[in-house]
């Protein structure tokens, strides 16, 4: 199974640009896990993951880390990056 998990801020400027761009992504991969994480509400499991800036998004596989993408990144970048794991 793959998971997609989004770090952020709500202080973030970043962080909201990308909503809306994990959002058309999410909507195009139905079998997907996407989960958001504020990392002033949920200190703990940004912690587990070493988030050390936001936006950060992470790509989990089998429970395993696959992928890390730092910063708000292109639509094509998420899209292409949820595909390479899919196989």
């Amino acid at each position: 199974m793959i998971e997609v998990k989004k770090f952020y801020g709500e202080w973030c400027v970043p962080c909201k640009r990308l909503a809306p761009v994990i959002e058309e992504v999410k909507s195009q991969f139905p079998n997907v896990k996407f989960e958001n994480y504020d990392v002033d509400v949920h200190s703990d499991v940004a912690s587990k993951f070493g988030i050390r800036s936001v936006p950060t998004v992470v790509i989990v596989k089998d429970g395993v880390e696959v992928k890390r993408i730092m910063g708000a990144q292109s639509k094509i970048a998420y899209e292409s990056s949820i595909n390479e794991h899919l196989l």
